[in-house]
This record gives structure tokens, sequence and C-alpha cells, in this order.
């Protein structure tokens, strides 16, 4: 079943989504005829833990907004993204494509640091992607926000990437820079500033609106009056991770409620599919960047961000359709990622997805959860690449290959090492390695990962990778 007043096992005892304070059973109704094409707004926050919003189980801070979102939708707890950092989860959320295959492995930076990782510097423009089959549909498509995945020399917006609007790309914009200590304050604001005037435009056409924050990936510069109501028992003078970051996420949240508050002013709440997710897990406190505002939890969750554990690439995913999506449903059974968001937007919207997309893809529709089906789930495992180290305490250290069918979760490196297979549903924090109880399950599952990474483009392996060396003290 779907719907439930609690999770399973250990995650009962360590989250307890019973956060919601409404019966969860006592959902609303909704028309049994299909509604038209929905609007789509799609926000995407930038490093926000699963354990962050107050909707996954957070007392540390609130984000009602959220929440309310929650309330008024539903809530997944097995949502994935097909990266551990920004630019390959973005790539899949817009190609229903993994990340590796299409060689980005890590984040996107500068021309340099990208071929000594055989990286391109940019999105292929001429692979099919969610924006442009939407435009095909006749949707207007607009980009607010972080974009991380590039675009072809000279170009000022991303129509190569099939949007027609497209704003704050980058972190500047003009003579001002959203990362910069003066502006980051406002970033929030900024970005729903302009995605809320976009909103006044659209007209009766129907809509994608992506807004992609920046917030909260490191480094942070709050305003004192946004960390002052977090202050505790520092000393004056004092800023604490927990001031800087619970700041910053919660100025965040109230912006998403201004853009709520937008959509429900202009009639548009009834037809429109809101989601909210994460690019990847929480930041990790030995990043140089992070080191005083990596205070991100991953909840119950292995890992952080770079880690394929659960906590690295595990997110929050909560989708509100008033007129399809039952309201105030936990969904702790279906399987679902950034791969399949293209496949379950494009049926929603009625476009069409060609034959040289589908054919490669990994994506699958899961537009019946989102109406209410009880029944689904994903019929292919998901499979992760990461070639890089992992920074910080050897718990996060994974190897390089990762992939969950059903309750089964496995890791392993390509010669066979670090073997470790998990009961994700059991066990969400990675704690008991079941690989020698169960080496049916695991040669099954090691047969299809390495055979898809084998057919993965060749390239630079860092030497650390997969590698979970400790510096035990020695004699000399």
């Amino acid at each position: 079943m779907i719907v439930r007043t609690k999770i399973v096992g250990m995650l009962a005892c360590a989250v307890g989504i019973a956060w919601l304070g409404l019966p969860i059973h006592a959902e609303r109704s909704v028309n049994a005829a299909e509604p038209p094409r929905p609007n789509i707004v799609f926000l995407l926050a930038d490093d926000l833990g699963w354990g962050d919003p107050s909707c996954y189980g957070n007392r540390r801070f609130r984000t009602p907004n959220l929440d309310r979102l929650a309330k008024e939708g539903m809530l997944f707890t097995h949502y994935y993204q097909n990266g551990s950092v920004c630019s390959p989860a973005r790539c899949s959320l817009m190609t229903s494509r993994y990340p590796a295959e299409m060689r980005i492995h890590g984040h996107l930076a500068s021309h340099e640091q990208n071929v000594r990782r055989d990286m391109p510097d940019l999105l292929d423009p001429s692979v099919p992607t969610l924006p442009k089959l939407l435009r095909q549909a006749g949707y207007k498509t607009i980009h607010v926000g972080k974009w991380h995945l590039g675009r072809p020399s000279g170009s000022t917006g991303l129509e190569a990437y099939g949007f027609e609007i497209a704003r704050w790309i980058d972190v500047r914009e003009g003579d001002r820079n959203l990362w910069s200590v003066a502006e980051r304050p406002h970033a929030s604001k900024e970005l729903v500033d302009a995605a809320t005037a976009e909103l006044e435009q659209v007209g009766d056409e129907p809509f994608f609106l992506q807004v992609w924050f920046n917030d909260p990936h490191a480094p942070l510069a709050p305003s004192p009056e946004q960390m002052a109501r977090f202050r505790r028992n520092e000393p004056e003078g004092f800023t604490s991770p927990y001031m800087v970051y619970a700041a910053t996420v919660t100025e965040m949240d109230r912006q998403i409620g201004r853009l709520l508050d937008k959509l429900d002013e202009l009639k548009l709440t009834d037809n429109t599919l809101v989601i909210f997710s994460s690019d990847n897990g929480p930041e990790d406190i030995d990043i140089g960047n992070a080191t005083w505002s990596a205070y991100g939890s991953p909840g119950p969750l292995r890992g952080r961000k770079r880690s394929l554990y659960e906590g690295g690439i595990r997110v929050p995913f909560i989708v509100r359709w008033p007129k399809a999506t039952p309201a105030g449903r936990v969904n702790d059974h279906s399987i679902v990622s950034g791969v399949d968001l293209l496949p379950t937007l494009c049926e929603l919207a009625g476009a069409e997805i060609p034959d040289d997309l589908r054919a490669v893809m990994h994506g699958e529709s899961f537009a019946a959860a989102l109406r209410g089906d009880e029944s689904y789930q994903r019929s292919s495992p998901l499979m992760w690449e990461w070639r890089f180290r992992v920074f910080n305490h050897p718990w996060n250290r994974c190897p390089m290959l990762a992939i969950r069918e059903g309750n089964w979760k496995l890791l392993m490196n390509p010669d066979r090492s670090r073997v470790e297979l998990y009961d994700v549903v059991a066990d969400p924090g990675e704690y008991q390695n079941e690989a020698e109880d169960h080496p049916e399950i695991v040669e099954r599952l090691a047969a299809e990962v390495l055979a898809w990474q084998k057919t993965l483009p060749p390239g630079m392996i860092e030497e650390a990778a997969g590698k979970n060396d400790y510096p035990w003290p020695s004699d000399d």
C-alpha cells in the first residue's frame, strides 16, 4: 500500500513521517475524468538533504511551505537523482539518460578541468530534452535559475535546449552576482521575483516553468536578520553553522511560498502540477567553501553529496496537482528517479517521445502513481557510476558502482572489490551488508551493473575512486 501512517522498519524510528500532522487516509478526492493538460512548475533546490524539509522529519527548523505542498499533494520517500552531484543529476532530469552515458561524470567546470576529466563542456544540444518535447507539444517553456549544463558558445539563452525564455542561467545577471556576499541573502527572492513576473505573462497556453535555486549550495551568506531567530546560546558575535543553514533554507522556503501564492492569485493552482526536489544530497563539511555551512541532513540515510550511498542520491520529492493527485499521501512504495521525469511529464502533457530517444532512455512514466495508483512500480533497475573520490568520513566513501532493484541495492567496484548488498527498505542507513547471505542476488545484480558499466564511454577514473583507505596511526 502507498497510503500509510508510518514508514516501515528503521525509517519510522529515525524520521517518523507522521510529520504531516493530518490523517493521511483522509485524502482529497479527485475528478474521475482525465483533467486537461496541466501547467508544470518544477522547483529544484541545490544540495538540500533528504532530512532537511520538516515534512521529512526535520525538527531543527521548519519549512512550512514545503509542508503545505506535501499536505496538498504526494510525498515520495524513495525518489533518487541519477547523479550524486549537480550536473549529472540535471542531465538526467532533462534527457532521461544516465549521465555517465553522456560523459557527464561530475560537475561541469572550466574547459581545462573538463578535458582533464574526459568530460564535455556542455550538454549536447542535439539530444532531445524535456523542454524541447514540451515546446513541440504547445507548451511555453521557461527556465529561471541555475542551469549548470553549459550552453553553446555565443548563446545568451537556452534556446538550444528548448527554452523560449531563460533568466538567471548563471549566477550573474547584469551587474549582479547571486553568489556574492552582498546578493546571496536575496538569491531565492531574485529567482522567485523573475518566476512570478513570467507567470503573469503566460496567457492561456499551457506552460512549463522550472525554477532551479542556488540555495542551499555553499558558500552561504544569509543576512543577520535572517539568522536572528535561529540564535540559540551562541556567544555574542559568533555565527554557528546551524544559524547559517537554517536561515538559508527557511528563506528559500518562504520564497517558494510566494510562488505558490502567486499561482493562487492568478487562479492557476488547480491545474498546475508543482514538483519540488533537490539535485543531490547535502554538502560535506570537508569541502573548503562549506566548512562553516555544511549543516544539511540526509536524515537516517548513509552518505552525503558525491556518495552513492543513499544520502548522496536519495532526495526529497513532492508533487502537488489538485486536479489529479490525491492530497496528503505518503508514497513509500514506488521507486522513482530523475530519468523518469521526462516520460512522466510527456505523458501528462500529451507530448510525443521520438523513437530514437525511446531506444536509449532509461526513464519510465510514473504518471499512474501521481493519479493515485497504489500498485505502481518501475520495471527496470536504477544504476549509477561515480569515477572520483568521495570526501571526509570513511562511512561516506562508496564503491564506484551502484544498482537498485526492488528492496535491494548493490554497490561494488568494477574489479568486483567492496561488494555491499543492502535491503534499503528495512535498512535505509545501509548498516548491514547482506552480500554473504544472498550470493544469488549479488550475482544477478552484479551481472546487470557490470554489463552496463562496460557500455560506458572510456575515460579518466580518479585513483582514489571506489577506495576506502583509512589512515590508521603508524609507528613512522
